[in-house]
């Protein structure tokens, strides 16, 4: 004769077995998860990266475009063998433009009855400057520690603008500093001279 079985270990076999299936489904999940997290930490890795090299072109970018807009002038004031140099009396300003007589301080440099300037707050009517003249016409450039500050005004500006970028798109909060520190003394240090 079987004996018979009691009823609440019936009740705790019936609710053992859908238990385990439910563990098993359970487990189941938890690893599909586990792949879920996965492949999300390597999107956001990937949108990380892409944010990165984003910010960091177009902060290059800016410092290139800040560079080329000085060196047109820049190059004239820096690179001054060869070139002609001498002082320009500034007569008359308009649209956009000073000029003068031109008056020879290196060797082999004529003098001219007028050269251009471009107007800007490093060039006033009325005032001498010493100036370089750019090959192959009557334009000059203002020369000395106060042409070169100014001729790179632009790249001055530059770093500001790039100190941005790089402080709020990569997050380089003391490079941006750094940079916008470097812009403010160079552009403080070109209005002070001019």
């Amino acid at each position: 004769m079987i004996p018979a079985m009691s009823g609440s270990a019936v009740s705790s076999h019936r609710r053992g077995g859908p238990s385990g299936k439910h563990s098993a489904k359970g487990s189941g999940r938890g690893a599909g998860g586990g792949r879920g997290a996965a492949g999300g930490s390597v999107s956001v890795a990937v949108l990380r990266f892409g944010r990165f090299a984003v910010m960091g072109a177009l902060a290059v970018l800016i410092l290139v475009a800040g560079v080329w807009g000085s060196w047109g002038s820049a190059q004239h004031v820096m690179l001054t063998k060869g070139r002609e140099r001498g002082t320009v009396e500034v007569t008359g300003c308009a649209g956009g433009r000073c000029a003068g007589p031109y008056t020879p301080l290196s060797a082999g440099s004529t003098a001219r009855a007028r050269v251009v300037l471009d107007q800007s707050v490093a060039v006033r009517e009325g005032r001498t400057y010493t100036v370089v003249l750019k090959p192959g016409g009557d334009r000059a450039v203002r020369s000395g520690p106060a042409g070169v500050l100014y001729a790179w005004v632009p790249f001055g500006g530059a770093l500001l603008l790039a100190s941005v970028v790089v402080a709020g798109g990569l997050g380089r909060v003391r490079a941006g500093w750094v940079l916008a520190g470097s812009g403010v003394a160079l552009l403080t240090a070109a209005f002070v001279t001019v």
